[in-house]
């Protein structure tokens, strides 16, 4: 006679039976502990008395459903999630698995065959964990050693979730702004700038960048102006890139901190700033959930640099609001029209100022650039000229003087002075005019720490051609590069002058002053281009 093992609510049926059988007791009470009928517990008496215990077996025991999964498709299932998607929560897996590998599978089933096997989602919650890794544990003290090892690498820590706050009312109310630095593709850490409408949830701005930076928080701004139009508020971290300067800076270029403030005041957007996470908990969340889904879409797509990733953002957050967003009310939206796209790039911009140099240019990212008009034509300033720089988000060039607006154009060989006025050409022009010999030029540009960038020397036969050289260079200077030297020193004996222009510093000599203090020598170090004496 083969053993009969029964389940506890099948075992409890066949006791009541057996004792009210060999007993012959109260039909009636033996329903009611049941909760059977009278004619139930007869056809219950009559099976166990011609099959006895093996009567109280259900007849779907070992019986397979027809609809249930193959050991195949588990087996796959399994393999799938270790090998290609194991950084997914079950939701994105279930998505992943219809949309790549057309398998159609709810999420209850795909948690059932993982957690058979002890394969857990990154968000699984602790208190699960800790009642399969108890199950766990006593399968691994019974198991083989070869088993054990494989048992113990299943279960994966989980992330703590942020708590829940009311939404805004209204769409564009409110957005949350922050960026987060992640390895987001590879192995380098790169950084998601991220805008969030509060009220619904839609992300309006996705923008990687190497660092958290003023043109990445430009670039997610310019997706909600061009899209939604201006919000009202803007929630984000207590950072320099949104908060006014507080100390004065002895750099210009160093104020850049303010700009994004200034666009905004420009815009009519109000900003709130915190270093409480709480201030903003729906961009908080945001990236906590894009961290268990956006990296996985990336290396899935084979996205390697920052430029592949910015395109895929486009349509990634097309994907992420139609799955987790409300729907957009726009008789709800606060958003007000969206600028011109010229406003947005001249809005966005970044500022700094400048001032003009002897060869009517001004330097900027260590290049060189002249002004122009709208006609194309170049448009020649002033030496000390100040000016404001602005560089647009498209990366456009232009400069204010005088609250005068003009392109600026890239001067093709990087030069401190400009081609057709160049003070030292000029000099040498007027020290040749009055047949000044053996003219040097001396060029310090390569030096650190100089009192200027060129020295021209020569020398006059007498201390009047030394005063008619001195005469001749004010002119061509004046006339050809509109320069005017600051100083001058020497003239009255006229044995050595000395003229300053600020960035060339020229010396006219007497020959035995000019042999007795040998200047040339003095800048040994420095480049030395002879000019040959006309005759």
């Amino acid at each position: 006679m083969r053993k009969v093992e029964l389940r506890m609510n099948e075992e409890y049926k066949y006791k009541i039976i057996k004792k009210l059988v060999e007993t012959k007791g109260n039909k009636q009470r033996a329903a009611v502990k049941l909760k059977r009928s009278i004619r139930q517990i007869d056809r219950m008496i009559a099976g166990y008395k011609e099959f006895g215990k093996e009567f109280f077996v259900h007849g779907n025991r070992g019986r397979k459903p027809k609809n249930a999964l193959t050991d195949e498709l588990k087996t796959e299932i399994e393999l799938l999630y270790i090998n290609k998607y194991f950084d997914c929560t079950y939701t994105l897996f279930k998505e992943l698995l219809e949309r790549r590998e057309n398998i159609n599978l709810s999420v209850d089933e795909i948690r059932v065959i993982l957690r058979d096997r002890y394969i857990f989602s990154p968000r699984t919650h602790k208190s699960t964990k800790r009642k399969f890794r108890k199950k766990l544990e006593n399968e691994i003290k019974t198991a083989k050693k070869k088993e054990q090892e494989k048992l113990k690498t299943k279960l994966v820590l989980a992330e703590d979730a942020h708590p829940r706050q009311p939404r805004c009312q209204y769409f564009g109310e409110e957005l949350q702004m922050d960026a987060c630095i992640h390895p987001w593709f590879g192995e380098e850490k790169t950084a998601l700038h991220a805008a969030i409408d509060d009220a619904t949830g839609q992300v309006v701005g996705l923008y990687f960048d190497t660092q958290e930076t003023l043109n990445g928080y430009y670039q997610i701004t310019h997706q909600i102006l061009s899209k939604y139009g201006i919000p009202y508020l803007i929630k984000t971290d207590k950072r320099t890139v949104f908060e006014y300067k507080k100390k004065a800076s002895s750099k210009v270029e160093e104020d850049t901190f303010t700009q994004y403030a200034y666009a905004c005041k420009q815009l009519g957007i109000h900003i709130e700033t915190s270093s409480v996470p709480e201030f903003k908990p729906r961009v908080e969340r945001l990236f906590q959930t894009l961290q268990q889904r956006l990296p996985q879409e990336l290396r899935i797509a084979q996205i390697t640099s920052i430029d592949e990733a910015n395109k895929f953002l486009k349509q990634f957050i097309t994907q992420y609001n139609k799955k987790f967003a409300l729907c957009i009310n726009h008789n709800k939206s606060v958003f007000e029209k969206q600028p011109s796209e010229e406003k947005i790039n001249l809005t966005l911009a970044v500022l700094c100022q400048r001032v003009v140099d002897s060869g009517h240019s001004i330097k900027y990212n260590n290049e060189y650039f002249r002004f122009v008009n709208k006609t194309c034509t170049a448009i020649y300033f002033h030496k000390g000229t100040k000016c404001t720089v602005i560089k647009a988000l498209d990366g456009q060039l232009f400069a204010t003087v005088d609250e005068s607006i003009f392109a600026l154009e890239k001067i093709s060989e990087v030069q401190a002075k400009s081609e057709n006025f160049d003070e030292v050409e000029k000099i040498k022009e007027g020290i040749q005019e009055k047949k000044g010999k053996n003219i040097i030029i001396a060029d310090l540009t390569s030096i650190e720490d100089t009192i200027c960038k060129y020295f021209v020397i020569c020398q006059g036969n007498s201390p009047s051609q030394v005063n008619a050289i001195v005469d001749s260079v004010k002119e061509f200077a004046r006339k050809g590069a509109d320069s005017k030297p600051t100083a001058i020193d020497g003239l009255r004996n006229a044995e050595w002058v000395a003229m300053d222009y600020s960035d060339v510093l020229v010396h006219v000599f007497l020959p035995e002053v000019r042999s007795f203090y040998n200047l040339e020598h003095l800048w040994a170090d420095a480049k030395l281009t002879q000019i040959p004496d006309l005759d």
